[in-house]
């Protein structure tokens, strides 16, 4: 006040001729003295008379009082009868923004409604999950707590506990129960503590034990870490990290500082009644060179918990009430021909009803360029610097700017912090932990306990198919359709594309295994052909002979359909054509097996079915039968045709390119169709096979068959539950193995004797053969 005051005198513009003058009175924590000190101040002398004043030269205009808000609400109850401006400089309440209850109370400090969301930031920033609350025990304190308790939960911050000082006359009380231990021993590394100066005395006044783990503070701004008691066992808030107001540095104000003694202003009791106990005087005398003080002696020597040279946010708020009582005063003296003087210079000084009007709009800039509002609607939010709070071994204290918090910045430039410029003091150079349950590691994710806070929980690993690349992940998330998540599900790794290649070991086995074996069919093709007029040959039907050694070639053949990357074209013709060649083959046995029976059936006399013995009969077999299975196919492939088709799930790591059969009723009712075939094939031979004829292939047949149907037989479940390559690999298998079954069981014993037994391929031996049996 003093600083602004002897500024504003000396100033030629604010205020010409004019000098403005100040009184101090103490401000005390009860109803009862406030009320006195306030009355005291209204009459003027020091007796209390209220509606009366002793003032005569001196006229009192406003009051600058209320570091906090109860001490404003005090004083305004009786200030409000005379109509006196109140410039409350304590921390912004809005209940006293309520002009129907406080019309004369202005607030001078900046709103510091985002003060929670950065001490949260904060909190994140370091990963502290796991903090105490420390705060007041009234209405400021409680607006506080609700405020960051919903900004924690917003970042799942919790409180490990939460502990209320008293500001009452139960504060005695609650030192004597030792208030700082209880702090002390929760769990929590991190306490963030809002309160001022004067109601969180209590915590520099405790002794407090050795603990093997201390705190680090977080302080807001109305508390002045740095202020302790003359006592070497109070508690050392080193290592505290506190948000300061941002305040522009005022010119002039640390020369100010560095001139000020007792000696120049004798009249300051306040000023000689501190200089006394801040150098350690040791006697009281009107003079103060008698008490041994250090000579010389300046306020800048003075350590920081004694004295900071440096303006506070407090006093920046003073400072800026002070001028703006004077820019109203001036402005009011600008107007002066409104009102009738009788001595110029004296009466023109209004009554302080008078400066509410312009108290209301009043804006100016101090002398630090800072723009100031008395419109609290304009007043703008605070902007902080994040102090570190360091005391050093030689009893030297320093609050050293790490950061800060700039509200009306865009995210993420609004918050700022320089972690390696912080001293942590007791935690030592390591950033502290804070936290109730341990990090979860990148795939596991948070399980929270039932009953617990969220930031108490247990890890559990990510679900089968899941990840988290993250530490303390909610939920783990599943792998894209083309990704497989790897052995500790903390990553996705793209699928593996895979089919049954020909190039690879495997499909080239098999493709050389099918074309082998239609060579070989081949092979005993030409063999019939050549020998086509030999007994052996005519006595099974050579046509029938014919067509089935060529649907075998082409059964051998479609199996490389089923290899190489599935197509359209791939997908559309390996089923369908597998489905007819096989049919034309089987009906081909069927017809064999029919003309076998027919054939020993004609034989015997008074049979008169030759007519059923002819080619024409057994090609009408195997165009019928054949024809069912394409009309099938037909429809199969103009209702829902098999196309290429991706699966992802089957194999882990892979994503199989395989074939859609489109109806599997369709596929089932093909495979259905051949083996109703085949069985009927079966059965009819078995019934011939003991029919006695020289080339009777009966047996053959029945060999074949049992052999075809115990390999379709075994392929319906072994299809069914495998997948990826495989079930291809299962399919081609079954094809080769059916198809080498029939060309085994029915053409190679003939062809060993054409070709290593002609004798027994003559129309002698034939007839010698049955005169013996007959």
């Amino acid at each position: 006040i003093r600083f602004a005051v002897e500024q504003i005198n000396r100033d030629p513009v604010l205020l010409p001729n004019i000098s403005l003058g100040f009184q101090v009175y103490n401000a005390y924590h009860s109803d009862e003295r406030t009320l006195e000190s306030s009355l005291r101040w209204l009459t003027g002398e020091g007796q209390l008379v209220p509606n009366f004043s002793c003032r005569r030269q001196d006229k009192s205009v406003a009051v600058i009082g209320g570091a906090t808000s109860a001490l404003s609400i005090q004083m305004g109850t009786l200030l409000e009868l005379y109509h006196f401006p109140q410039l409350s400089f304590g921390p912004f309440d809005p209940i006293l923004s309520d002009k129907t209850q406080f019309p004369s109370l202005y607030q001078m400090a900046p709103r510091d409604s985002s003060m929670p969301r950065g001490i949260v930031q904060l909190l994140v920033h370091f990963k502290w999950t796991w903090v105490g609350l420390v705060i007041t025990d009234d209405l400021r304190g409680e607006e506080f707590l609700r405020a960051m308790t919903g900004e924690m939960a917003k970042c799942d911050v919790c409180a490990a506990f939460t502990e209320k000082v008293p500001v009452s006359e139960r504060r005695h009380e609650e030192s004597e129960m030792n208030f700082m231990s209880r702090i002390m021993e929760s769990p929590s590394r991190i306490v963030v503590i809002h309160g001022d100066t004067d109601s969180l005395m209590i915590l520099r006044h405790s002794q407090v034990p050795y603990f093997p783990t201390l705190k680090v503070w977080i302080a807001t701004s109305h508390w002045d870490i740095t202020m302790r008691p003359h006592s070497f066992d109070s508690y050392n808030f080193h290592g505290a990290l506190t948000f300061k107001y941002q305040t522009s540095e005022v010119p002039g104000f640390k020369s100010f500082l560095r001139s000020i003694n007792p000696n120049k202003d004798p009249e300051d009791i306040v000023l000689k009644d501190f200089w006394l106990s801040a150098f350690w005087c040791k006697k009281k005398y009107n003079n103060l060179e008698e008490e041994n003080c250090v000579p010389n002696a300046t306020l800048e020597a003075l350590p920081i918990f004694l004295f900071d040279m440096t303006m506070s946010g407090l006093s920046y708020t003073i400072y800026n009430a002070v001028y703006a009582v004077a820019w109203v005063l001036h402005e009011k003296l600008l107007m002066k021909s409104e009102f009738v003087s009788e001595k110029a210079g004296e009466n023109w000084v209004p009554h302080p009803w008078q400066l509410h009007s312009f108290l209301k709009n009043i804006h100016f800039n101090n002398s630090a360029g800072d723009l100031v509002f008395m419109d609290e609607k304009r007043s703008s939010e605070a902007q902080y610097d994040i102090q570190n709070y360091v005391s050093l071994p030689n009893d030297t204290e320093l609050l050293v700017k790490v950061g800060q918090f700039i509200p009306s910045a865009p995210p993420g430039e609004d918050f700022t912090i320089h972690e390696e410029a912080i001293d942590w003091g007791w935690s030592g150079l390591k950033t502290p932990q804070s936290v109730c349950s341990e990090s979860c590691h990148p795939g596991y994710r948070k399980t929270v306990e039932e009953g617990k806070a969220v930031c108490c929980f247990i890890c559990s690993q990510c679900p089968e198919g899941e990840v988290s690349n993250q530490i303390n992940v909610d939920h783990c998330e599943k792998c894209s359709e083309d990704e497989y998540p790897n052995k500790n599900r903390d990553h996705c790794f793209p699928k593996i594309v895979t089919f049954l290649d020909i190039t690879e070991p495997l499909g080239m086995t098999l493709a050389l295994v099918a074309i082998s074996f239609s060579l070989l069919t081949a092979l005993v093709l030409r063999v019939f052909v050549k020998f086509q007029d030999t007994p052996i040959v005519k006595a099974n039907n050579r046509a029938l002979s014919y067509a089935l050694l060529i649907s075998l070639t082409f059964c051998f053949l479609c199996s490389l359909l089923f290899l190489g990357r599935p197509t359209a074209a791939t997908c559309l013709l390996r089923q369908t054509i597998f489905g007819v060649v096989f049919t034309v083959a089987v009906s081909s046995i069927l017809a064999k097996t029919i003309m076998v029976v027919l054939a020993f059936r004609v034989t015997r006399p008074g049979r008169r079915i030759r007519m059923w013995v002819q080619s024409r009969v057994s090609n009408f077999i195997v165009l019928i039968c054949s024809g069912i299975q394409v009309i099938v196919c037909g429809i199969w492939l103009g209702t829902s045709p098999p196309f290429p088709d991706l699966d992802p799930y089957s194999e882990h790591g892979h994503i199989i390119i395989q074939c859609n059969e489109g109806s599997d009723v369709a596929f089932y009712c093909v495979l259905g169709y051949m083996g109703f075939l085949a069985l009927g094939s079966f059965m009819v031979a078995f019934l011939a096979r003991n029919l006695p004829d020289t080339f009777n292939e009966a047996k053959f047949i029945t060999f074949s068959m049992l052999v075809f149907c115990s390999v379709w037989v075994s392929f319906l479940p072994t299809y069914q539950s495998t997948r990826g390559k495989a079930m291809v690999v299962v399919e081609i298998f079954s094809i080769l193995a059916s198809s080498a079954g029939l060309l085994g069981c029915i053409f190679i014993p003939k062809c060993y004797v054409i070709l290593l037994r002609p004798e027994r391929n003559t129309q002698e031996r034939i007839k010698k053969k049955v005169h013996s049996k007959g």
